[in-house]
């Protein structure tokens, strides 16, 4: 597995060893091991998620506070989405700041988002299937939006008028939001 470090602490984008020929192709979408030794990160995943969207859907701006804040590890299975992660660690030198990767099921890359870290996408394709595991299981409580068009943020989305959700519509400004308190 590669692991390259991006631009927010602890947020790391995965590339799996994939073994292709005329069949297809094979690759672990997660192991255990070779996570925890590529990445230094040891921890449990307690759900699974899969959220298929059409063109031009954007969900996001998501995590939850603590105790209940997850890490996710995102990838595509079908399709191709701009993924954007947002710092809200109040302790994080790069607090406020946001990064977007492209995630395909072509390229097959995964994405590490640690807990304190804002998370959503836009879908690029006609449509796309996304799976994400997450270290803490969902809860209504504690979980947080931030509106995807936050001038604060100034997110360098494609031109599009994105399809939302009543909460992503309804979310609050990054200047609002309640912002978290965990070590880096």
């Amino acid at each position: 597995m590669k692991v390259t470090v991006t631009a927010l602490p602890g947020v790391l984008l995965l590339e799996p060893r994939v073994f292709e020929d005329e069949r297809g192709f094979f690759m672990e979408s997660f192991n255990a091991r070779a996570f925890r030794q590529a990445t230094g990160v040891d921890l449990t995943f307690v759900q699974d998620n899969h959220s298929r969207s059409s063109r031009h859907v954007l969900r996001g701006l998501h995590y939850q506070l603590p105790p209940m804040a997850q890490g996710k590890l995102v990838w595509v299975v079908s399709g191709e989405i701009l993924d954007v992660v947002v710092d809200v660690r109040r302790a994080s030198p790069t607090f406020g700041q946001w990064e977007g990767i492209s995630l395909s099921a072509q390229t097959r890359r995964q994405l590490w988002v640690p807990p304190g870290i804002a998370h959503g996408f836009l879908v690029l394709s006609d449509f796309a299937d996304v799976l994400y595991k997450t270290t803490e299981f969902y809860s209504s409580q504690h979980e947080r939006a931030i509106v995807w068009n936050d001038p604060q943020l100034a997110i360098a989305w494609p031109a599009v008028e994105p399809i939302l959700s009543v909460k992503d519509r309804n979310a609050v400004r990054f200047s609002l939001a309640d912002v978290v308190d965990i070590p880096l």
